[in-house]
């Protein structure tokens, strides 16, 4: 493995240092960004391991990140931030963490933790099983990489034939996106932190080739369900409204047991050329 797959890893990119009761720091990856932007989800890990140190020093037990919604209030820059954790509770069942994310004094993410230990799988799921397409017949999404999208470096993505029109140019109408995805960082599988990435690593779907630019979130909310198994993730992301230059999404992933084991809901902001208005 070379230096250059060791230090993309999610785990590196997204590991936090103690700097005093309640704070920590860490160093913004490149290797996390979409036109300079960290994306989403990687965020949601940084501050998820803030919450989790945090929780800790006040004696909780709880290993995982259940659900997390996070306010995207700026967008943060490559290189140090300083995270302020606020311990809600502690509980035996569930803990509460507030984070805050900040640069040169100017919060630019918050976010509300729930905190828990998954154990048990799914005893009642309503979620809507798309078809198993193989992986070995649809596109490789990463054969696309340009070097504004860094993320795509870290990500294996394999879309389904009838949601990656926009890859040539089309656009299908359906405003969604179904296919799989594989941590490519050199060193992680997924598991139900790195899940709380997956929840916003899928591409941004057919209604993509009109939008111009970044698509910066305003709010995102990821839940995990179970701890993921197998290498590869099934993903379907859809969305429901696109109003007054924001599109609504949401997201469901699926792992090699076909097990729902994560799921968001997202609001962010988009441009469309003026003649689309």
């Amino acid at each position: 493995m070379s230096a250059h797959e060791t230090n993309r890893s999610l785990r590196d990119a997204a590991a936090i240092e103690p700097a005093g009761p309640g704070r920590y720091v860490v160093e913004i990856s490149d290797d996390y960004t979409i036109l300079g932007k960290p994306n989403g989800g990687y965020l949601q890990c940084v501050l998820a391991n803030a919450a989790l140190a945090a929780a800790s020093a006040e004696g909780s037990d709880h290993v995982h990140v259940t659900a997390i919604t996070t306010n995207y209030v700026g967008a943060p820059s490559v290189g140090r931030a300083e995270l302020l954790t606020d311990v809600r509770r502690v509980g035996r069942s569930v803990s509460f963490v507030h984070v805050v994310l900040a640069q040169e004094g100017a919060v630019l993410c918050e976010a509300l933790t729930t905190l828990g230990s998954i154990r048990e799988s799914a005893s009642y799921d309503t979620s809507t099983r798309h078809s198993r397409t193989s992986r070995r017949s649809i596109s490789v999404f990463r054969r696309t990489i340009v070097e504004e999208i860094k993320l795509m470096q870290v990500v294996d993505f394999r879309l389904d034939p009838s949601s990656a029109a926009w890859l040539a140019g089309g656009v299908s109408q359906k405003g969604e996106v179904r296919g799989w995805l594989r941590l490519d960082d050199g060193a992680s599988q997924w598991d139900a932190w790195s899940l709380l990435f997956a929840s916003d690593g899928i591409a941004a779907g057919d209604v993509s080739p009109r939008i111009l630019g970044w698509v910066p979130t305003l709010q995102l909310t990821s839940y995990v369900h179970a701890i993921p198994t197998g290498e590869w993730l099934r993903a379907r992301q859809w969305c429901t409204i696109i109003n007054d230059g924001r599109v609504e999404e949401h997201a469901e992933l699926f792992d090699a047991t076909d097990a729902l084991v994560a799921s968001s809901s997202q609001l962010a902001l988009v441009r469309f050329p003026a003649n689309e208005r």
